[in-house]
């Protein structure tokens, strides 16, 4: 049964182009027009696992709707220019929901354009938002145990660096641009700052892409890309839903969650509006001895999304978009007393926030002879943090008892992309885009100190100073204009052959202006300098499909970072690290992917050999000051694997490895004279293991059982070889049962219920590292509870 398309979408049903669709099972088949289409499509399972109707020919996207679900057990219909929805004929009003199992075909747009997922010649990986909501996923750290080779520090919410494939240039943030390039939806929302941590309420799906993706995502994307892809507006249907959760975290304080979205068609089938708003408070577990506190490690995160969706005639969509978020931590999560575990002796309350906006505007549509994405967006994001420098060697050396360190970012950025991508099917696709960017960064920085301090009992700390005088200032502004132009084209050349070249032109300019005062030892000066950076990133894939489906494939690849200015420190910058040079990633990788036992079986595993030269690092100075060096050069071979396999009672199982063998081939005499072993904060080794199974109930009920565990091996914290400071192999694991209806879930879980407590991150405060061990433990064993509700 096939519906036609309504009357108000006649004209993008009517725009006619070339599909070329092997006969194959109709989810299958649908995926193909989708992705031939430019289109996204909504519920392709739904036309379950039968048929075989393949296309070839010039047609109208109804019409070939039409003629491939010609007989299929499933209606279709176009919401929009950019949306086709597949419904099941005649569905069951009161049955249980069926299993969502991880082996899936699913569309991806990790290259500006959707793809299946495995037919592009890449590592990529995605976690559909069904599976966030059954293991309990809400932020990027939640994710990390699914997505192979992906990894975060632990230095605190709000604070902590994306990694990717083991490419870590330290543990430490500063003013090195991330590795990792972290999109929402279709703009960028990070540069040198650390992760915003957004929770992933009401998202579609996120998706990564491995190794460098300078082509295509330019500058930020030296290790990969990391994409968060919300739900979108739909002008056809009204609902909702509500989640709340509690929990009790063993020896701390409890923990409160809720969060809700809000569909609203405002006008039928042509324009809608989305809202989602969440709240929660993650209690604390550690205490502070110094300042009699318990449990000072809380953190709390509000924020919401607001988007509108407008058809403009048939063949035109425009997208509105806000998001917000603020997040506050009321003190750091490391401990310093090795014979008192979960607790440390500090004078400051270590507090810092991370806040976060964004607006966007993207507009989409077809011209006939390409479908064109113009994208613009703005991105404001704060964040600051406190430290207790009573140690430091500028407090030592005027003899104060108390320090503490403020530094503070303040962002502002625009960002416009415009994309031409072709359309329908043919022996070559291509793609090409320009994109611009202008971003202003204020870091003020201080160190206020005294050489007394009053015992006043107080909420918010036990010792606080009797007069704090500021010896150390300083009001930095960076001005930084980006541009490039870029583009993909895809030939195949031969039956199941295709070859890719892409490449990107990019200039930026950098302006730094900065002004330093202070008391002896402090130098006061001005420092003015000017950089600018332009060069070309490249990528060449060649790939061959087999018949039956499985794909090898051969890839090279480029990532690029510009270079920057030291200006942050009590002494005048030493003439060798007042400035650092860009960094370079080349990438050469192998891989195959495929689906076996009757597509029950997915199987992805990759083997890449990295050349890393002029690697930038974020680092400290003895004083507790930050600065970035580069260190010298490196190469890292590694491997990847992922699997699924479901069985047809209803238990699903994925796993996933990473193994990396780094080696530095040069190092950088004006840092240091040596390295040690290892990329600092990447283990060697990493990977995770998820188990789902589902059980039909009386009642039309479902019971839905997850576990899902991680494990991170130990790692260095530094490239310095005579520092100690390493992680423990971490193991993070999560047990959760659910009872799920049509309409509404409630579910237990627990989270590390072997109640470890590993040293997830060997550093906290810049001020003590290497005097004191500084260990980061593992949040301890929790349990909540989780009632959920849909409409």
């Amino acid at each position: 049964m096939c519906l036609l398309a309504p009357a108000g979408r006649a004209e993008a049903a009517e725009a006619r182009r070339r599909f070329e669709i092997a006969p194959k099972p109709y989810a299958e088949a649908l995926i193909d027009l989708a992705v031939q289409a430019n289109v996204s499509l909504l519920g392709a399972s739904a036309c379950g696992a039968g048929g075989g109707a393949g296309l070839s020919g010039d047609y109208s996207l109804a019409e070939a709707l039409t003629r491939v679900l010609a007989g299929a057990p499933c209606s279709w219909r176009i919401v929009d220019a950019q949306t086709v929805r597949i419904v099941a004929a005649a569905p069951v009003e009161h049955a249980a929901p069926p299993p969502v199992t991880l082996v899936t075909e699913v569309l991806v747009t990790a290259r500006r354009r959707s793809e299946r997922l495995d037919t592009l010649p890449a590592g990529v990986s995605v976690i559909s938002g069904e599976q966030l909501f059954a293991t309990g996923a809400v932020d990027v750290r939640d994710t990390a145990g699914q997505l192979v080779g992906v990894l975060m520090t632990n230095l605190g919410p709000g604070r902590d660096k994306l990694l990717m494939r083991g490419l870590s240039d330290g543990a430490f943030t500063g003013r090195a641009r991330s590795t990792v390039s972290t999109y929402l939806d279709d703009a960028p929302i990070n540069y040198n700052a650390p992760d915003p941590d957004l929770r992933l309420t009401d998202v579609e799906r996120v998706e990564t892409v491995r190794g460098p993706q300078g082509a295509l995502y330019g500058s930020g994307a030296l290790a990969g890309v990391y994409r968060i892809v919300t739900n979108k507006p739909d002008p056809e249907r009204l609902s909702g839903g509500l989640q709340v959760v509690a929990a009790n975290t063993q020896g701390g304080s409890p923990s409160y969650e809720t969060e809700g979205y809000l569909n609203l068609p405002l006008v039928q089938d042509r324009a809608a509006l989305r809202l989602v708003a969440y709240y929660d408070d993650q209690g604390g577990y550690l205490d502070d001895v110094s300042l009699r506190l318990s449990n000072v490690d809380s953190t709390s995160r509000a924020g919401g999304r607001l988007a509108l969706r407008v058809a403009l005639g048939d063949r035109w969509t425009l997208d509105i978009a806000g998001a917000g978020q603020r997040l506050e931590s009321r003190d750091t999560q490391y401990t310093t007393l090795q014979n008192a575990p979960g607790r440390r002796a500090n004078q400051v309350r270590e507090a810092s926030n991370n806040n976060f906006a964004q607006g966007a505007v993207s507009l989409r549509g077809e011209l006939g002879w390409a479908d064109l994405t113009a994208s613009t967006s703005y991105v404001q994001h704060d964040y600051a943090s406190l430290y207790d420098a009573s140690a430091s060697s500028f407090s030592s050396e005027i003899g104060a008892d108390l320090g503490v360190y403020s530094e503070a970012a303040r962002i502002r950025r625009v960002v416009q992309d415009v994309v031409l991508t072709s359309t329908g099917a043919g022996t070559l696709d291509w793609l090409a885009g320009i994109y611009g960017s202008l971003s202003q960064e204020r870091t003020p920085s201080s160190l206020d100190v005294s050489a007394t301090s009053a015992i006043t009992p107080s909420a918010a700390a036990v010792k606080t100073p009797a007069k704090l005088v500021r010896v150390y200032n300083e009001e930095r502004r960076d001005h930084l204009h980006e541009l490039a132009v870029y583009g993909e084209g895809t030939w195949r050349f031969a039956p199941g052959w295709s070859a890719s070249a892409g490449a990107r032109v990019f200039d930026s300019e950098l302006k730094v202006r900065s002004v330093i005062v202070g008391t002896p030892p402090t130098q006061p000066r001005d420092v003015d300098e000017n950089r600018s950076f332009s060069g070309l990133s490249s990528k060449l894939s060649v790939q061959y499909e087999f018949a039956d489906g499985p794909l090898v494939y051969g890839l090279f690849s480029e990532g690029f970072r510009p270079g920057g200015v030291n200006s942050t420190n009590f002494l005048t910058v030493h003439s060798q690290r007042t400035t650092f040079e860009p960094d370079k990633l080349e990438n050469f990788e192998i891989g195959a992917k495929g689906r076996f036992l009757d597509r029950r079986l997915v199987v992805r595993v990759a083997t890449f050999f990295d050349l890393w030269s002029n690697i930038q690092s974020d680092q400290y100075r003895a004083s507790g000051l930050a600065y970035t060096a580069n260190v010298g050069d490196a190469e890292v071979r590694g491997l990847e694997a992922e699997a699924a396999y479901e069985w047809p009672f209803g238990l699903s199982v994925q796993a996933n490895a990473l193994f990396t063998t780094p080696r530095f081939t040069r190092t950088n005499p004006d840092f240091a004279s040596r390295l040690g072993s290892g990329l600092p904060g990447a283990p060697r080794a990493s990977g995770g293991l998820l188990a789902r199974y589902d059980r039909p109930l009386p009642a039309d009920l479902t019971l839905r059982l997850v576990g899902q565990a991680s494990v991170v091996g130990p790692a260095r914290l530094t490239f310095d070889p005579t520092l100690s400071a390493r992680t423990d192999t971490v193991i993070d694991a999560e047990l959760l049962a659910e009872v799920v209806a049509r309409r509404w879930s409630a579910s237990l879980f627990v989270t590390n219920p072997a109640d470890s407590s590993s040293n997830t991150f060997a550093y906290g405060n810049p001020f003590t590292f290497g005097q004191v061990r500084q260990v980061t433990p593992q949040r301890p064993r929790t349990v909540g509870v989780r009632l959920a509700a849909a409409f």
